[in-house]
């Protein structure tokens, strides 16, 4: 179960999103503004940020917000959107792990998550209390 933040204006979208999220067995939380985001994530951080692209373009600080190690940011437009999105900054694109066309890439969303969390585990980086487990090196 990963705590994964949806960031963005358009409220039945995130609602859906919401939805398809915990149906996977995922705690989705909604915020509507970076400032809200980095509240919940002092907080708690979350595995994955799914964020609303124009707010993440307009605000830099909602690339830096903290996540559990292991986790990342992904980037979504609205999927109904006539005209294609203008393609990303590199330094943006270098802090983000995919862009997704919402809600039609839902099911990739879920995907996604789902590998983050089986990195995580695999790696012994999604337990509390836990660092990266250390190397284990073959005696001479």
């Amino acid at each position: 179960m990963a705590i994964v933040f949806l960031i963005g204006s358009n409220d039945p979208l995130l609602e859906g999103i919401a939805q398809t999220l915990a149906a996977a067995g995922h705690q989705p939380r909604i915020c509507h503004t970076i400032a809200e985001a980095l509240e919940m994530a002092r907080a708690e951080p979350p595995l994955a940020i799914v964020i609303e692209r124009v707010l993440a373009v307009e605000d830099a600080a909602a690339l830096r917000m903290p996540v559990q190690a292991g986790g990342a940011t992904l980037l979504f437009h609205s999927g109904t959107d006539a005209a294609p999105p203008t393609p990303l900054p590199l330094p943006v694109q270098r802090l983000v792990m995919a862009e997704l066309a919402l809600p039609l890439e839902r099911h990739r969303l879920v995907a996604l998550i789902q590998r983050m969390e089986e990195r995580a585990q695999a790696t012994g980086r999604g337990r509390r209390g836990h660092d990266t487990p250390p190397e284990h090196r073959a005696a001479p």
